[in-house]
Parts: structure tokens; C-alpha cells; sequence
């Protein structure tokens, strides 16, 4: 259960499909108040200036599906929490809505086909020492060995970074699995996802193989869960530290 306190900065978390909870995060995000957006099911957003966190969460629909509920809002919404500064996470679309937010460009249905089960993240020489993912990265292996595998589901993909942006990771089918853009986050994984949930997801598609997939979360879920746990909980510090910068002396 999240820890909180009465004063607590709010995370305001934009869900948008139903079947694409903030799953194992739920129990992560310490110090914060969760307040979750359903704009799949047409709740407002709020304004950027008024957001202590942002977390935009992942969906089956395309970053570019402007009749979509809440996808052109919550484009709009990222690009306006990059410029003030808000500390955001976008996960597999979410990420893929920052990148379009902010310059990027997204490719639906890309060529290398689906991504999915669990993935090896590999890490760049840019992650090492990075506010959210830094502590994932062992320095003391070879930068080529520096990887943590991560549950992945997805078929359309980032192919252009914004032009500001830090690229952080890749993997082998997609370049770019993890970015920074000012004070916002992706990663084209999901560090939130339980083996209960990508199972879920994986039978949604003809061209994923299920029992592949669960095979994969069961031998690495161990990792998978200490890996999303870091972030989350570090992602959250984050939010807390800005919201106590924020606060008056």
C-alpha cells in the first residue's frame, strides 16, 4: 500500500484502457497521493501548472489516434508538463505520446513487427548516473553487459527521439526503449506490468505466442519486480522532491 502523508504531493496518473492499470506500481509509489485520470472514460485533465507528478500509462490504441478518448488531451498535457517542469513518466504509449509531445515521431505498426514477453533493456552510457534509471545500471560490468530484462508489449514504436532529447536504452528488435526530455521520462517497457497482466495482453494478439510469454515472466520475474520497484519508488522521490521545492519556506 502506498505510504502518505496528509500533505503529500499528488501523482495524478492518466489511465487510458481499461486493461492497462497501474498494476504493481499501486503498492510502489511511496510518499505520494494517487489520483487517478480515467480519460479513456472521459475524465478531465487537469492543467500541467497544477500537477505536483505526472504518470501517463500504456494502451492498445495508436499516440496518434486523434478520435481515441483522451489521447489528444493527454498529448497536449505532456507537452505542457515538459515545459513547466513537472517530473513525468510515460510507459509504452504514454512514452510514445511524450515523444510525439515533444518532436518526436512515432511509427504505427512498425516493420520489426510485435514486441512482446520479456525483453533484454540495455542500457546506454547516458543511463549511468540518470535521476530515474541510473540505479538500474551496474557499472561494474561491461557497458555491453548492461541490461535488466523488462515485460514488453507492443507493436507501433518511437523511430524518431525529440530533438532535445537523452536517449537511454534499446534493445535488440527497438533502438529506443527508454529517453529524458526535460523533466519527463519514457520507456517503451512496463517496469508496472505483473505476469498476470502481460499474460492478459499477450492473449489479445494472434501474433504473440502466450505460453512463450509466460514462460519468460515466470523465469524472470524476480528481476522484472526488483527492476519496476526501483523505479517506481525513485520515480516517486522525484515527485516528492520537486513538490518540496515547490513548497513556500
Amino acid at each position: 500500500m502506498t505510504a502518505t502523508s496528509p500533505h503529500a504531493p499528488v501523482l495524478t496518473v492518466v489511465q487510458l484502457d481499461a486493461g492497462v492499470p497501474l498494476d504493481r506500481f499501486a503498492g510502489w509509489l511511496d510518499g505520494v497521493e494517487v489520483r487517478l485520470v480515467r480519460a479513456d472514460l472521459g475524465d478531465p485533465l487537469p492543467a500541467a501548472d497544477a500537477l505536483d507528478g505526472l504518470l501517463v500509462l500504456g494502451g492498445q490504441m495508436s499516440a496518434l489516434s486523434d478520435d481515441a478518448p483522451g489521447i489528444p488531451a493527454t498529448r497536449a498535457l505532456l507537452a505542457d508538463a515538459v515545459q513547466a517542469g513537472v517530473p513525468t513518466l510515460g510507459i509504452c504509449l504514454g512514452a510514445q505520446l511524450l515523444a510525439v509531445a515533444t518532436g518526436g515521431r512515432v511509427h504505427v505498426a512498425a516493420p520489426p513487427g510485435r514486441e512482446s514477453g520479456v525483453v533484454d533493456v540495455r542500457w546506454r552510457p547516458e543511463a549511468v548516473g540518470d535521476a530515474l534509471v541510473g540505479a538500474l545500471v551496474d557499472v561494474d560490468v561491461p557497458e555491453d553487459h548492461r541490461s535488466t530484462p523488462m515485460p514488453s508489449m507492443h507493436a507501433d514504436a518511437i523511430v524518431d527521439l525529440p530533438r532535445t532529447a537523452t536517449w537511454l536504452a534499446h534493445s535488440r528488435q527497438y533502438p529506443y526503449q527508454a529517453f529524458r526530455v526535460g523533466s519527463a521520462w519514457g520507456v517503451q517497457f512496463h517496469p508496472e506490468a505483473s505476469p498476470a497482466t502481460l499474460h492478459a495482453w499477450a492473449e489479445l494478439h494472434d501474433d504473440v505466442d502466450t505460453a512463450a510469454v509466460d514462460v519468460a515472466t515466470a523465469e524472470h520475474d524476480a528481476s522484472v519486480a526488483r527492476a519496476g520497484e526501483t523505479i517506481a519508488r525513485t520515480f516517486a522521490a522525484l515527485v516528492v522532491a520537486r513538490a518540496g521545492d515547490r513548497t513556500p519556506a
